[in-house]
């Protein structure tokens, strides 16, 4: 493509697997295309359901995301206190994902983070060049493009930013932009801000399953070994956007992900066999359900198969958090007052790190079904034609279509629910 050839070499990234170049998709979008290269451009499959996401954001029939207001999370009135409760645990358990309102975190500091976030990506290319990560030598944090090391073997149509920005003992402050000037001090509050509104949601989610109060939270590591990740998602117009996304479908590792976007339609969650559009509510933080929260409830709340869409109108920015345990301090397993004889264990017992692993696609691996699986947080499982009898076996509740798991973590969990009914 003649345009390529004029942009700079420190504008690209390189994938591991043959090193050839790839621009940042905010190169790309300002070179004046008119069609996106190949590598962007959807299976076959997906092409079917991508639609113009703001035709479907102003769709008022069929499910909407749940909105939740936190306002009586921790009201004296028992009842007004147990009425927000029951409505979050419902929310969980059904959907995984909700708006949060009245949520707590100041406005102001909202809109400092938005705006950090915004001027970061409005400096110069070679500015943003400057934290630039590596992923080839397994650096995520810094300034970057996806990879195609995804499910679909496709790029997908963003740059983001990701870092660690609490506990503040394990933020690698290198890494965190000088310009603007508030980006510091302004992420920094806000993640002390989020952090208490993680330690209340995990307090309800507690309560919903019948555990101690503050049982989740001790389960995913504390307040010393919680960790939150940073990262900022920024999709820019997209000349053909019914051919592209910006994130493919996945659902989240983390135990909780709090986000924030600046009111431009683009998030779909797959609730029912049908994609279905989150509205834009002002004032909002949605969060999800991940997969560690999912594990430890034995599916009891749900980690909902999310995507992003593009468009050719207004750029997209989202501010994503992930609340994740440490990778290798903790099991991650069903908890005991999870499994009962009508309820056996969903999933076998990993570290968080494993977990990951798990979720890695592995090519030649014939017992996952043929499951492509992505590599940074992302678990959509597409199966091949033929393997619909391999897939069967490996679904889980109501994540039937898409988030499949392995025939193996069946058997692991059924084997490991036999040995603690022997020891028994």
């Amino acid at each position: 493509m003649e345009t390529d050839t004029k942009l700079s070499s420190s504008n690209y990234s390189f994938t591991p697997s043959n090193m050839s170049p790839i621009p940042r998709v905010e190169i790309l979008a300002g070179s004046g295309i008119e069609s996106i290269p190949k590598e962007y451009v959807r299976p076959i499959e997906e092409l079917e359901n991508i639609g113009d996401i703001f035709l479907q954001e102003k769709l008022s029939e069929g499910p909407q995301i749940p909105t939740i207001d936190l306002a009586s999370v921790n009201a004296m009135d028992e009842a007004t206190r147990i009425k927000c409760h029951e409505e979050l645990r419902a929310a969980a358990m059904q959907w995984g994902v909700m708006h949060l309102v009245n949520h707590g975190i100041s406005e102001d500091i909202v809109n400092r983070v938005k705006v950090a976030g915004e001027e970061f990506f409005g400096l110069p290319m070679e500015e943003k060049e400057k934290y630039a990560n590596d992923q080839a030598s397994g650096n995520v944090q810094g300034y970057g493009s996806k990879l195609a090391n995804n499910a679909s073997g496709k790029l997908e149509w963003e740059d983001y930013f990701f870092h660690c920005i609490f506990p503040e003992d394990k933020r690698d402050m290198s890494i965190w932009p000088a310009k603007p000037a508030d980006y510091v001090p302004a992420v920094t509050e806000y993640a002390k801000q989020l952090r208490g509104l993680a330690t209340t949601i995990l307090s309800v989610l507690s309560l919903g399953l019948k555990l101690e109060e503050h049982r989740l939270e001790k389960e995913v590591g504390g307040m010393e070994d919680l960790i939150m990740q940073k990262k900022i998602n920024y999709y820019p117009i997209c000349p053909q956007p019914e051919l592209a996304l910006g994130v493919e479908a996945h659902t989240d590792v983390s135990a909780l992900t709090f986000i924030l976007h600046n009111m431009v339609p683009g998030l779909q969650v797959f609730y029912q066999g049908n994609w279905v559009t989150a509205k834009c509510v002002p004032d909002s933080i949605i969060m999800h359900i991940g997969d560690t929260i999912e594990i430890l409830s034995n599916g009891m709340y749900k980690s909902i198969l999310h995507r992003g869409l593009v468009n050719k109108e207004k750029v997209r920015i989202s501010w994503a958090i992930f609340c994740e345990p440490a990778k290798e301090k903790i099991i991650l397993k069903p908890l005991p007052e999870t499994i009962s004889e009508a309820q056996p264990p969903l999933f076998p017992p990993r570290t968080f790190a494993e977990h990951i692993k798990h979720k890695l696609f592995k090519k030649g691996d014939e017992d996952a079904g043929h499951v492509q699986e992505s590599k940074e947080r992302i678990d959509l499982k597409l199966f091949e034609k033929g393997d619909e009898d391999a897939a069967r076996d490996q679904e889980s509740q109501e994540h039937i279509d898409l988030k499949l798991f392995k025939k193996g973590d069946e058997d692991a969990a059924r084997d490991q629910q036999s040995e603690g009914k022997t020891k028994e």
